[in-house]
């Protein structure tokens, strides 16, 4: 049966009502939370948790890739993974930019790889032999300048690719270059769109780098993202095979520098200039001795030289033992 109000009760509740006045209530007060219908979220917790995942395995690789070719310590971090307006984007990107608008092959998905400037000049002064502190006055990317980043853009869009084969097949494609924004409309300015942002380190330099995709069309990689254990996500590619197997396969394919020593001495500069043809350099070894013969620059094995079949060849004795090392 419902409470009946008291006449006194009613009568404090119309004087409240006079004078505008709150009525009080009793219990413990809760707070009270704006929340805006609007918000772009389309992606849950675990799938931007994923997405994260993939992209801090896309940096890493990218960060040796860089440390090669700078010939510097490079390291990149992801630093958040933001879904907002596409306006919202818009208005953040500084101008001139350096932006690369890029899709994936067979779909309709549509992205934006935003590097700074100030990164985009460190980069191209050190691949042109400089210390990376340019003293450039304009911050336009000329023609040329893109010429020489241009490879490391390919490799960015190719680690992209090996980075999201976690979730599918998904070749990454650089449509053009833009300076403005304003040229590079991926998707509606009310649209969502996914900013993954990245901070560089080259040196003792810190640059931010982002990565802008359109939501829009993710609904199909939203779905599989849901569809697999989270945890335990592997390349498509690999399915059935155990990390042992992929490995191994890996290992079974890789180049190693083996070289064989036969001997040293040692010789001044002057016997060094003088050398003639036929010339005899008295080694530190005798003929039937074993040879080192050296994996990587590491010495594993001893062996002897001979031929087969008309070709220089080395015949393997035994593996140096720990003690020999």
């Amino acid at each position: 049966m419902a409470e009946v109000l008291s006449q006194q009760e009613i009568d404090a509740l119309l004087n409240n009502i006079k004078t505008g006045g709150q009525a009080t209530t009793t219990g413990p007060e809760k707070e009270i939370l704006p929340f805006d219908f609007r918000l772009p979220n389309r992606i849950s917790k675990n799938q931007i948790r994923t997405i994260r995942n993939i992209h801090e395995n896309f940096a890493e690789q990218i960060s040796s890739y860089l440390l090669s070719k700078l010939q510097a310590i490079v390291n990149i971090n992801v630093i958040s993974v933001d879904q907002i307006y596409y306006s919202e984007y818009v208005l953040s990107v500084g101008s001139p930019s350096c932006l690369y608008l890029f899709d994936v092959k067979g779909t309709d998905i549509k992205g934006i790889l935003e590097i700074g400037t100030e990164l985009t000049l460190a980069v191209v002064d050190r691949l042109l032999g400089g210390s990376g502190v340019g003293t450039k006055q304009s911050k336009q990317i000329t023609p040329i300048e893109q010429r020489v980043l241009a490879p490391i853009i390919e490799k960015m869009m190719a680690e992209l690719k090996k980075a999201w084969q976690t979730v599918d097949e998904m070749e990454f494609v650089i449509e053009r270059f833009e300076s403005d924004i304003d040229f590079a409309q991926i998707t509606s300015q009310s649209e969502s769109v996914l900013i993954i942002s990245f901070e560089v380190y080259i040196g003792d330099q810190s640059f931010l780098m982002n990565l802008c995709y359109a939501t829009f069309a993710f609904d199909t990689i939203l779905s599989k993202l849901s569809a697999q254990k989270l945890s335990s996500i592997r390349p498509t590619k690999y399915n059935g095979k155990s990390a042992k197997t992929v490995i191994t396969e890996h290992l079974e394919k890789t180049y190693l520098d083996i070289n064989v020593e036969f001997g040293r001495a040692i010789i001044t500069f002057k016997d060094m200039i003088n050398l003639r043809v036929g010339d005899i350099i008295k080694m530190n070894t005798r003929v039937g001795d074993p040879l080192k013969i050296l994996i990587n620059n590491k010495h594993l094995f001893w062996g002897l030289p001979g031929t087969v079949n008309g070709h220089k060849a080395v015949k393997v004795l035994k593996k140096v033992e720990e003690e020999e090392l």
